[in-house]
């Protein structure tokens, strides 16, 4: 076989910021393209999990094969389209490497964005030819020349390369098209050569087991082949195999330049490695492609069945979930007041609620989670370095020399109105002030260096809001860097609540546990007795506020007679209230550990 058919493949992802129309985009070039059917035809047609379509976001890449006659010559075009949110840009990652090219999708009327700026570093690092296209030009708003300024001032893309089109009303897809095959360089291989294939992604399913979804580099895989995962060591049989048009269509066999999907009678999440290289058992590839960098999380929290008994369905549901999401980490967790759970590694505050909702909806699980902290290094007196990602992790007070949290570099893009309101709240959060740029006239971007824990609380709420959701965000993460940090312990009756203990900067300690014990107050039931809800650092009570007693009017059988027969009964009803506040127990409801998610 010769490797002629590889002049006609393109491989191609489509990066844009959050809400700048990549999904629409995608659906025209499908539309364009013939790949699906008029009739079959929705909106957003790869973001086909409910949760997606829901909120208007792209979570999961999705491939799909797509063929374009040009000139007569039928091209074979692997289109990927990512997410476009800062907690996703492991995705966006993983589908870069998978490709030659990209489309970067820029708004036309809101212009460069922050993780616009992002995701075009990613690309460029990794060699790919970018297309820029300039998306909603049919919008009131829209300013294409501007945005063309942006793109050549910030990211020293030409003007004259940039391709002006409207997803929604299918305005320059077929100039896009045309640019797809004549600027992205076909893949390079080698048809001949032994199998070599990056394993991009897998899902799992009840009848045929592990899905993986592959790019070949090298060579062929046919049915009934004999394959080896070279980072795990295992072989298997390949059962059936096809690409993605955008459903799932089987063919005989998949050859170098393509992407696809296989699936082998894999039925154990744990065989399976994202970034493995795939290659043939009996004859094998020389050595391993580089593969994905090992994601590492950056949020942590816990997460608890309300219900006992959900516990093992639990487990079973977050080793699917990882298979298809492999930057989610889980390892099991008990609480006294919770019971057993896991402590769960996130990307970020938004992965961390999509993967719960994902939990609660694909697996019919009820979930606590309790509030969302980052990885500390403790130092401790006895020369030891912990990393720590939970307050209950964390030693006494004494035996700490130091403790290092980490931190982000950190820039927000945003009209020059609110440069007032996003310093202020940036400063509010232990922000360092680095620099400030002018993009154009109606855009600046804010350079910081900021504590991680501070950003994953509600950050990003504050700023959409102070901002009138025209300011964009990005981060990563820079160092680790020490600071006078407290645990406050949440006390309940003088019992310590293991998940409503938190890690605070000791300047916010005495507010943070101010406002979570009001916010207590209100949360938990009143009991017979009084109720003492207190935060404290170490045996220093810091904060407090009681719950009153419920009282029982046992006085309202009495209708006149003598006062010492009602002075008898109160007396007895104090004495019960004093046996009640020796034994007496608090339960907690499940809206006192979301206060936490809510203290300011």
């Amino acid at each position: 076989m010769n490797n002629e058919y590889m002049k006609f493949i393109r491989n191609f992802s489509i990066i844009a910021h959050i809400d700048h129309g990549k999904s629409t985009l995608a659906d025209r070039l499908l539309e364009e393209t013939h790949t699906i059917d008029k009739r079959k035809m929705k909106e957003q047609v790869l973001d086909s999990m409910e949760l997606e379509r829901e909120r208007g976001i792209t979570i999961k890449a999705k491939a799909v094969q797509i063929h374009y006659i040009k000139n007569g010559q039928d091209y074979t075009l692997n289109l990927v389209d990512t997410p476009g949110h800062v907690d996703f840009t492991y995705e966006v990652s993983r589908s870069l490497i998978a490709s030659e090219g990209a489309l970067l999708v820029v708004d036309a009327s809101q212009g460069v964005e922050a993780q616009t700026m992002a995701n075009t570093h990613i690309a460029v690092r990794n060699n790919l030819t970018l297309i820029p296209v300039i998306n909603k030009i049919d919008m009131p708003a829209a300013d294409p020349e501007k945005v063309m300024m942006e793109l050549e001032e910030l990211l020293a893309i030409p003007s004259e390369e940039c391709i002006k089109a409207s997803a929604k009303e299918g305005i320059g897809i077929t100039e896009i098209l045309d640019a797809v095959v004549d600027r992205i360089k076909p893949p390079k291989g080698d048809v001949n050569a032994p199998l070599k294939a990056l394993v991009m992604d897998a899902q799992f399913d009840y009848y045929k087991g592990v899905i993986i979804f592959l790019r070949l580099y090298d060579g062929v895989i046919k049915k009934g082949m004999k394959i080896t995962m070279m980072a795990s060591g295992t072989n298997w049989e390949v059962t059936t195999l096809g690409i993605f048009r955008p459903g799932m269509v089987e063919t005989d066999e998949l050859t170098a330049g393509n992407t696809g999907f296989i699936t082998a009678g894999i039925k154990s999440l744990k065989d399976i490695k994202i970034g493995d290289t795939v290659t043939d058992a009996y004859k094998p590839c020389a050595e391993p492609l580089p593969g994905y960098q090992e994601v590492k999380p950056m949020v942590f929290c816990g997460l608890f069945p309300v219900l006992n008994d959900q516990y093992a369905e639990l487990k079973e549901a977050l080793l699917k979930l990882q298979l298809n999401d492999s930057s989610l980490t889980f390892t099991p967790e008990s609480s006294e007041a919770l019971g057993f759970g896991y402590r769960c590694g996130f990307l970020g505050l938004l992965h961390m609620e999509i993967v719960q909702e994902r939990l609660e909806r694909e697996y019919n699980l009820n979930l606590i989670a309790t509030a969302p902290n980052v990885e500390y290094k403790v130092y401790t007196t006895a020369k030891e370095v912990l990393v720590c990602d939970a307050p209950s992790e964390l030693p006494e007070a004494g035996r700490i020399e130091k403790i290092e949290e980490p931190f982000v570099k950190f820039s927000i893009i945003t009209p020059p109105d609110y440069i007032g309101a996003m310093m202020q709240l940036c400063q509010g959060k232990r922000g360092i002030y680095k620099t400030t740029e002018y993009i154009s006239t109606s855009r600046a971007v804010l350079h910081y260096e900021m504590p991680l824990a501070e950003i994953i609380w509600d950050f990003y709420d504050k700023l959409k809001s102070m901002s009138r959701g025209y300011a964009s965000m990005d981060y990563e993460i820079l160092d680790y860097r020490e600071a006078n940090l407290d645990r406050v312990d949440i006390l309940v009756n003088h019992e310590p609540v293991d998940s409503l203990s938190f890690i605070t900067h000791a300047d916010f300690a005495y507010a943070k546990a101010r406002d979570l014990t009001e916010k207590l107050k209100d949360a938990i039931p009143r009991q017979q007795f009084p109720v003492p809800i207190q935060g404290a650092i170490g045996a220093q009570i810091i904060a407090r506020e009681t719950i009153p007693a419920l009282r029982k009017d046992v006085l309202a059988k009495c209708y006149g007679g003598d006062i010492t027969r009602k002075r008898k009964l109160l007396e007895k009803q104090k004495e019960g209230k004093k046996r009640m506040k020796q034994i007496g127990s608090v339960e907690i409801p499940q809206e006192a550990f979301l206060a936490i998610l809510k203290v300011d």
